[in-house]
């Protein structure tokens, strides 16, 4: 039983190490080849970290306890789901929730408030800066109505064509 416990603990050092030096060649390589499980506490760094913990905690209580061996087997796989409980709730949950894209499309600003930090005249253009995501972005922007706008007034996005923004001042 003793090599059970070994092979556990060297497959997820091994495992760890692998994941560290070549993550995102195998996240890669790997994408979407266990979607079908689709059940989301099944993710490799919960199932490699209770082999781990089931390989080590084997180790530990054979050599270091008289018990008998259904005990700590027993033992080493409650062990083992309640390290991957505790990897999961407050490791893998917690990154998945945090993944933030800071991608956007231009279409995506329509309806959006901002600001117009270079007057916009009448028949030409001018700049407007607006909150996107956790940040700021700046556009190129003309007059949707025909009217001028100048800078600092408040704006919102009508209308997004060729890249250029078509704005209104904005009425609160």
């Amino acid at each position: 039983m003793l090599e059970l416990y070994w092979g556990c603990l060297i497959f997820g050092l091994l495992f760890a190490l692998v994941t560290v030096l070549l993550g995102d060649v195998m996240s890669h390589a790997l994408d979407g080849l266990l979607d079908f499980l689709s059940v989301d506490f099944l993710q490799p760094m919960v199932i490699a970290g209770g082999v781990t913990i089931f390989g080590g905690a084997g180790i530990l209580l054979t050599r270091y306890t008289g018990w008998a061996v259904w005990a700590v087997l027993a033992l080493a796989v409650g062990l083992a789901i309640l390290g991957g409980a505790v990897i999961y709730l407050f490791y893998v949950k917690p990154m998945n929730e945090s993944e933030n894209s800071i991608g956007y499309s231009i279409y995506d600003l329509k309806g959006s408030v901002g600001e117009a930090i270079i007057s916009i005249p009448k028949d030409g253009y001018g700049e407007v800066v607006l909150k996107v995501g956790a940040g700021v972005s700046n556009h190129t922007a003309a007059s949707f109505d025909g009217e001028s706008i100048p800078a600092g007034e408040k704006i919102v996005v009508v209308e997004v064509k060729e890249r250029t923004l078509f704005v209104s001042r904005f009425d609160a």
